[in-house]
């Protein structure tokens, strides 16, 4: 089976722009996300600019309680959005013949920190915690057995690049013949880990954060989840590519002139049989850090010049870490499709004056719209701690 034809027939996300396509395709387009608000209580002393989900989450069932964590419920309201396409896949193809492949980097750490912070208080930890709720498997196979499938389950931890890679491993099991029909995206919940830990890289901005800014200081953390259905029944978006590269320069700092980036864009392209020329818009992982926005812009620059349309998108959503890579593709699939009726493109947001010694690209200082015609081409970048980077190529 070639990319031809493996197709991302349905979307289910929450995130801080809201839930589920309509409200969050709104809010991107007009550059307002709810849920992203300073606050206090994750870093002692500090108050920080955090993306939030509000929306509702989907109950957790009681017989799968070793498995409840909000990163799960995450997974499971978004995979909600979908349930009509997800049942007629298994009405089709049957439920062992459906996979789930998620990217996560915390699963359900907040569980266990919560359940540390008890101990330390009483001497116990609560009665609904147990160990499993924070496992790094848990996200793929808490959603398989919520939905009850039997097809192969894993979830993947590179960092921010983990759900971006989930789109390959995917393909593959519809490739092997292994599957019909593949959950796949990514979750992740805030966490106290994940915020200190960052703080302690001086990676968190001060506030909002500003990527591709003169000044830029840092990251805004969000959660979220994104979950598609793919397979190989024609849909209204294809997975036309994907580039999955590591250079191991550094464990959390990128490769400075961004080879290991270049690398994954160009496997995109070749994987989707283009050339970097057709593509119409690039979400790029834009981050926000000094060293990070260097690096993407060498690199983008390399590859598409400075004509191709591109922004970061984490201004409004924070950074997600493990998820992003879905979440990314997934406001690149809505671009794509038919709800976006003005094919309109998000602008940049610049949270102060651009940067004018950064390597030159086409980053959009106002909204502009993808071009007419059959065929349009979003590629989404995510790049991750040890030099794990991946692009993604959507075709709509």
């Amino acid at each position: 089976m070639s990319a031809d034809n493996c197709y991302l027939n349905a979307l289910g996300m929450l995130n801080t722009l809201g839930a589920g396509q309509e409200q969050i395709l709104a809010n991107l387009l007009v550059g307002r996300a709810p849920g992203m608000r300073a606050q206090s209580g994750w870093i002692p002393g500090r108050s920080v600019h955090t993306g939030s989900v509000d929306a509702s989450l989907a109950p957790w069932p009681d017989h799968l309680a070793s498995q409840a964590s909000r990163n799960n419920r995450l997974l499971a309201t978004a995979s909600a959005q979908i349930q009509d396409q997800i049942n007629a896949a298994i009405k089709r193809y049957g439920v062992d013949r459906i996979g789930v492949v998620l990217g996560s980097s915390t699963s359900g750490i907040a569980e266990g920190e919560a359940a540390i912070a008890a101990f330390e208080q009483d001497g116990s930890v609560p009665a609904g915690f147990d160990y499993r709720q924070q496992e790094m498997g848990s996200p793929a196979l808490a959603l398989a057995a919520l939905l009850e499938l039997g097809g192969p389950a894993w979830t993947i931890s590179t960092a921010c690049s983990s759900s971006a890679r989930a789109f390959a491993e995917a393909r593959h099991l519809l490739e092997m013949e292994l599957c019909d029909a593949v959950l796949v995206g990514g979750s992740d919940s805030l966490c106290r880990l994940t915020l200190n830990g960052f703080a302690a890289l001086d990676a968190i901005a001060e506030g909002p954060t500003r990527p591709f800014c003169a000044g830029r200081d840092g990251i805004n953390i969000g959660e979220g989840a994104a979950v598609f259905l793919m397979s190989r029944e024609p849909g209204p978006v294809r997975l036309a590519g994907v580039g999955d590269a590591s250079d191991a320069h550094h464990i959390s700092a990128p490769q400075p002139q961004g080879e290991g980036a270049e690398a994954a864009m160009h496997m995109a392209l070749t994987d989707a049989g283009l050339e970097a020329g057709q593509i119409d818009y690039i979400n790029l992982h834009g981050t926000g850090t000094p060293l990070n926005d260097i690096m993407e812009s060498a690199a983008v620059n390399r590859v598409f010049g400075d004509q191709t349309a591109c922004s970061s998108t984490k201004t409004l959503t924070g950074h997600t870490l493990g998820p992003a890579g879905a979440i990314e593709a997934g406001l690149c699939w809505l671009l794509l499709s038919a709800q976006n009726r003005d094919r309109t493109l998000p602008a940049q947001i610049f949270n102060g004056e651009r940067d004018p010694e950064l390597a030159p690209i086409g980053l959009l200082e106002s909204a502009a719209m993808l071009p007419a015609g059959e065929t349009r081409y979003c590629l989404s970048n995510s790049f991750a701690f040890g030099g794990n980077n991946c692009t993604v190529i959507l075709a709509g």
